[in-house]
């Protein structure tokens, strides 16, 4: 399977869209109080006696609320038949068990033995239930990945990135990721997956607003590519090459200087018009300084965004046992997806999960350098480096 371009920006769940998708056509009931009690019991055993039981949060990563909207979309995908998967003791699975299974799966990172000998069920339904609800997903679910569609949704974008970072027209951040896999070393065709840390992984780039949603992503490419290389293969850079992104309104920095609508990134990219990038060197001027500085505060919106992506849904956190090469990017697709059901969701559950020291998403991997840069895109960084300095003649 080719490299997932994720469409991007989901609407507010308040709006209309799909009648399945729709939050408004939910049930505003948790889960079954019963089914909650009798599936944390095979978590912890059934002569547990711990005074404080798993919470419904801490084991499957959302509130019950957005629980309730995940199974909304997937219900009909997940209980299409055949339906009769069952536990052990031959008790059909309900459509609960199974959004449980699969969060379970996605969040823990555990192998299907595992999550399977944990819950009393045969690993290869755990295998089924996980699949399918990966497919539900992404049939469901891309409402909640998608690039702003309106003038209204990309102006909110630079607004916010303007009061959180200090950066006009900002209209997102762009960082990558590798995912790492156990992969046999005796094959040759393994070395295509073999990245500049001599490990195994595939790349996830990614593109957030300042509320850590993801805008656009692209993954399936090998570890072995560089940034630069993986984002010029991108549609989301052909896009922004042809105008069709990244080409909406300019604002006025001083007479006869305009700044256009742009991503930032970091020296693993290339500087352009549309993609702004730091100041290479330790002898900077003061503008150069204070501007690589506003752009590290915006890069940090992205390293969190990962960040949390990789401690929350963990299956892609740790490395990967000879893992599905054509399965693994829509995998990762899902996880970002759920990632943005729960921002979109406005879910307290997020903010309570804890990320690792300084947002460390590619823990061992150096920083790259892609020293590609446009003489255009120098000009617009060199004019906003004055401006944020406040020493653009007026």
């Amino acid at each position: 399977m080719g490299p997932i371009r994720g469409a991007n920006r989901r609407k507010k769940v308040d709006k209309e869209v799909d009648q399945n998708a729709s939050f408004a056509s939910l049930p505003h009931q948790p889960p079954d109080m019963d089914w909650w009690e009798d599936f944390a019991r095979r978590l912890t055993g059934p002569s547990s006696q711990l005074k404080d039981p798993p919470t419904f949060e801490s084991v499957l990563k959302v509130s019950r609320k957005t629980f309730n909207y995940i199974s909304s979309l997937v219900e009909i995908e997940m209980m299409a038949k055949p339906a009769s998967l069952t536990d052990l003791n031959g008790k059909l699975l309900s459509l609960n068990d199974r959004v449980a299974i699969a969060l379970r799966r996605l969040s823990s990172g555990e192998s299907l033995s595992a999550v399977g000998d944990l819950l009393g069920i045969n690993q290869s339904t755990v295998a089924q239930i996980t699949w399918r609800f990966v497919e539900a997903m992404e049939t469901r679910g891309l409402q909640h990945l998608q690039w702003p569609s309106t003038e209204t949704e990309i102006e909110k974008i630079k607004l916010k990135f303007e009061k959180l970072v200090g950066l006009p027209n900002c209209c997102g951040a762009i960082d990558t990721t590798h995912i790492t896999m156990c992969l046999s070393s005796i094959d040759r065709a393994n070395n295509i997956w073999c990245d500049k840390e001599k490990n195994h992984s595939m790349i996830l780039q990614a593109v957030v607003d300042p509320e850590m949603r993801f805008l656009d992503i692209v993954t399936g490419w090998p570890g072995s590519l560089s940034d630069s290389i993986v984002l010029r293969s991108s549609s989301f850079f052909q896009l922004s090459e042809e105008g069709k992104r990244l080409n909406g309104k300019k604002v006025k920095l001083s007479e006869g200087s305009e700044l256009r609508e742009y991503i930032v990134g970091d020296l693993g990219f290339p500087l352009l018009p549309w993609l702004l990038t730091p100041y290479q060197g330790t002898n900077l001027c003061d503008s150069e300084a204070n501007f690589n500085e506003h752009l590290s505060a915006a890069q940090k919106v992205a390293q969190r965004a990962l960040a949390r992506l990789k401690e929350t849904w963990s299956i892609i956190k740790g490395v990967m046992w000879r893992p599905d090469k054509n399965r693994l990017p829509r995998i990762i697709l899902v996880c970002c997806l759920l990632h943005n059901i729960v921002i979109d969701m406005e879910d307290k559950v997020q903010g309570e999960l804890p990320l690792s020291h300084n947002h460390h998403h590619d823990s061992g991997y150096r920083k790259q350098v892609c020293e590609s840069g446009d003489q255009t895109a120098t000009c617009l960084r060199d004019n906003l480096s004055l401006y944020l300095a406040g020493r653009l003649p007026p």
